[in-house]
């Protein structure tokens, strides 16, 4: 706030403002208890001016000499007794034609939250203050002091025996070298050491980076993941859906197979036997992904969803961004480090570089993404805009999701997950494991609904055993329409 005298004039210019989340009139403050809710409520919430001597309706009643010492009596003592920690306002008394205007002026605090006698933590809610009573709420208050970190929070029950040893093990002597995990020193006493755990328990940076079932203790901690054919969520039909679970390295991977078989993916030039690179830069997704994963709160329990619709892919984050970062602040390279310790480690185990610069590197990269900070859902969007196909306006298309004749023997729809089954197959027959490898898919019954029955249905593929289909020696293999398919693909790529 502004050290400068104000005037009467403009007091009054003020005045004639109304009440806001940053100025409120009283006519008179006789309570200390009362009048310490109010500075508290400002001290959290960015700071603002009271106005002793201002009836609510905005006009001026005025103190005289006696009230205004009582009142700087009831303010000490509001301050210095009623609020902890101690709040420190200014106080400037205004001349004006009515009388005295006591103008409280308060800082935006420094070592939130602020609580009032009774230990209640009150915020501005436009002119009015609320108490705040919603747990989350609290916790980012204490989050943003300092106070506390969700990434060090103890997870309960959890000891040493819940970590991955020998990946653990094998990330410290690469970051910290072979002596510090040496003979003499137990997991526990490591995972301390470098801040994974408090000596009896694992927390939860620790947990989400090397715990062996990450979900067990922290089940909301994971990535839903959902790929619709059309532009809307409430769309009644889905094309994949997968929960992705894990360590946040293996939830990395997990998104990115996600993504690598619902996105189209582009020759440039090369061989129509080859998957060819995502429509949307690697590199983008990369950073967008990881910004996610490693800076979401915590606190809330809530999964990172990713969800891919015909025209864009929604990465949305449970949180907004912490304190008074702006959006446009982030698109520059300011950063706030939300979980400093999970980041901390985070950027030796996954693809991050740390110091604000991802979101600018994504930028750089993919300039059609737009960051959306809600604060009212607790949430932070990154929507990537989906390039239009290049075949789009050519003739027949051939795409996912595409209804019509493919080929004189291919009718029907097309899906990205049969396109890219088709795409890692090339020449050569191949079991049903080898082809669930190359597509980094694991659920059986998953890779046999959306990938091969449609495929062998639309006569893509062909069994290399058609009369004995549940064989242990069964193999898969392009048909000449698969053939022809993908070099219509190829065509229509370049």
């Amino acid at each position: 706030m502004s050290n400068e005298a104000m005037t009467a004039a403009e007091l009054l210019r003020q005045i004639a403002l109304g009440e806001d989340s940053r100025h409120q009139f009283k006519r008179d403050a006789t309570n200390a208890d009362s009048l310490a809710a109010e500075l508290a409520a400002f001290s959290n919430s960015g700071g603002g001016i009271l106005f002793l001597g201002v009836a609510d309706d905005g006009s001026v009643a005025g103190l005289n000499a006696a009230d205004v010492r009582r009142l700087n009596q009831l303010l000490s003592n509001a301050t210095s007794q009623h609020i902890r920690p101690p709040v420190h306002p200014l106080t400037q008394n205004i001349q004006t034609a009515n009388g005295i205007v006591m103008a409280i002026t308060v800082s935006d605090g420094l070592a939130k939250p602020y609580l009032d006698h009774q230990g209640r933590i009150w915020v501005k809610q436009g002119a009015d203050k609320r108490h705040v009573t919603a747990r989350e709420e609290m916790q980012r208050m204490f989050q943003r002091s300092g106070l506390v970190r969700a990434d060090v929070v103890p997870v309960a029950d959890t000891t040493a025996q819940d970590v991955d040893e020998k990946a653990f093990r094998a990330y410290v002597t690469r970051r910290y070298g072979p002596e510090t995990v040496s003979d003499d020193a137990t997991l526990d006493q490591v995972l301390h050491n470098i801040g994974l755990g408090d000596g009896r328990e694992l927390n939860l940076s620790g947990v989400m980076l090397f715990g062996l079932n990450p979900q067990r203790w922290c089940p909301a901690f994971m990535v839903k993941a959902v790929a619709f054919p059309g532009t809307v969520i409430w769309d009644t039909r889905y094309l994949d859906s997968e929960d992705i679970s894990g360590t946040l390295t293996e939830q990395f991977r997990g998104v990115f197979a996600f993504l690598k078989r619902n996105l189209h993916h582009v020759q440039q030039g090369r061989g129509f036997n080859t998957v060819g690179e995502l429509e949307i830069p690697e590199g983008a997704l990369e950073e967008l992904l990881v910004n996610a994963l490693v800076h979401r709160d915590y606190f809330t329990s809530a999964s990172i969803r990713i969800l891919i619709f015909a025209d864009r892919v929604e990465i949305i984050s449970p949180g907004h961004l912490p304190d008074s970062l702006t959006v446009e602040e982030m698109r520059q390279g300011k950063t706030n480090r939300r979980n400093p310790t999970l980041t901390e480690h985070a950027f030796k185990v996954l693809p991050y570089r740390g110091v604000g610069s991802g979101i600018p590197r994504a930028l750089e990269e993919w300039p059609e993404i737009e960051l959306i900070d809600d604060v009212r859902g607790n949430q932070f969007t990154a929507l990537v805009q989906r390039p239009k196909p290049e075949w789009e306006g050519r003739g027949d298309p051939v795409t996912p999701e595409v209804t019509g004749q493919v080929t004189g023997q291919v009718t029907g729809q097309v899906t990205g997950q049969v396109t890219g089954l088709l795409m890692v197959m090339d020449e050569g027959d191949w079991r049903r494991k080898d082809l669930m490898e190359k597509l980094n898919l694991k659920g059986r019954d998953n890779f046999e609904k959306l990938y091969l029955v449609p495929a062998l249905e639309s006569g893509l593929i062909e069994m290399t055993i058609s009369d004995k289909p549940r064989s242990r020696l069964q193999k898969y293999r392009l048909t000449e329409a698969g053939r022809r398919l993908l070099r219509q693909i190829a065509e229509g790529s370049q």
